[in-house]
Order: structure tokens, then sequence, then C-alpha cells
């Protein structure tokens, strides 16, 4: 009977975790002069626009509230041949949107035309590499992975920050969280058919849905 009674209470938050659903942000839109966005497909077909995310520019940062699962690129920040793009994102009250933790992270190649690979953190230790073609594809599993390197938030609502890079060397593409490589990966293995058409293009920012991110260091070396 104890077990039963501990599954019927356990039931509610699972179904809650599964059925979490896109809200929309007030004031929502993107607010930052040059940027743009985009939000994934399965968001447009509930009738979600851009407009229920929030793009903002606070002192140095750039203040991110979602709403539906978006992409942002500003289309003068460009990358081609060798190069590193990072940031760092501080979430400042983990999971204060959600029922779960959600991911943030870098894109890189060419979101404007739904084609990206994206490296991206959670606040719990976990990491995924990403990415969309003509269909999505995963890098590291649909779950993504743990890793040492990814810091974890103390509890839900207290702050947790990360530093996201995504490198292309010679023929690597690789991932660092917190200054360690936590992913990495033959070109020819991101770069081809169902993938990248190119890892030149544009470099951005990922975030899932339900998610509020402070992003400030946005840079390419």
């Amino acid at each position: 009977m104890r077990l039963l009674t501990a599954t019927l209470l356990l039931i509610p938050s699972l179904m809650i975790a599964q059925d979490e659903t896109s809200r929309s942000v007030a004031g929502g839109g993107i607010a930052v002069p040059g940027w743009t966005g985009k939000i994934d497909a399965s968001e447009q077909k509930q009738g979600k626009t851009i407009n229920d995310a929030k793009l903002a520019k606070e002192g140095n940062a750039l203040h991110v509230v979602t709403g539906p699962a978006v992409t942002y690129w500003n289309p003068a920040n460009q990358v081609s041949g060798n190069y590193t793009v990072k940031a760092t994102f501080n979430e400042p009250k983990y999971m204060n949107l959600n029922t779960h933790p959600h991911p943030y992270g870098l894109v890189i190649g060419s979101p404007d035309k739904d084609n990206y690979l994206y490296c991206a953190a959670y606040g719990n230790g976990n990491f995924i590499v990403r990415g969309f073609g003509p269909d999505a594809f995963q890098m590291n599993g649909r779950r993504g992975e743990a890793n040492a390197a990814v810091h974890k938030a103390a509890a839900v609502g207290e702050p947790v920050t990360q530093e996201i890079a995504i490198s292309v060397k010679g023929d690597r593409v690789e991932c660092s969280i917190n200054g360690t490589v936590v992913a990495g990966y033959d070109k020819s293995a991101v770069v081809a058919a169902g993938k990248l058409a190119s890892t030149d293009g544009v470099y951005g920012l990922r975030f899932a849905h339900n998610t509020e991110v402070m992003v400030t260091g946005l840079t390419k070396n």
C-alpha cells in the first residue's frame, strides 16, 4: 500500500516534467540592434513566434528569457576556417521557469537556414551537442551526458555559470565547457549528409524553452 501511494504521488510530477509547454514572455521580442532570431519549427506549429521569447541588452550582458526554444544570432558575427567562439552563460536562478533542467549554449553554422551545430550545458552537470540539418541530429545521444567540468547549481533557485566554447581546428570540431574539452569530433562526422553543410557561417546563441540566462563575453578568436 505504501508503494502504491508513493507511486501515485510521483505520477503528477512525472506528468508535469513530460508535459511542460513553452510559456509566452511578457514584453518579448528582440531589442538588441543587429540581432535576429528564430524559434524551432515545432514551436511554430504550436502557434509560438519570436515575440514569445525575449532578447534584451542589460549593461554588457545579453538577457535572454524564453518562451519557445530559440536561436539568436547577429549576421555580422561571421566565422570561417579555424576559429574559437566562446561566451559565459549565467543562469541566475536555476530552473526558475521550468520543472526540469534545460540547456543553453553556442551555435555555429547557418541558423537562418536551420542548419547549425550547438553545444549547450545544463545546470545539473550535463551537456549536449546537437544540430539541425535536413533533420535534427545528435552527436552525444538523445539526452547528452554528464561531465565533471560542467558546473552544477547548488539548488533550485541558485545561480550557476558556464563558460562554453566551440572550436574548429583543422579537421576537428570541439566543445569546451569551463576550460575542459568535453566533446570532440572529426569534421567529417559533423559536416556530412544529413548534418552540417559547413562549419563556416555565423556564430550565435541557443536556448531551450522556459529558461532565463545572462550572456557575457561573446567573442571569436
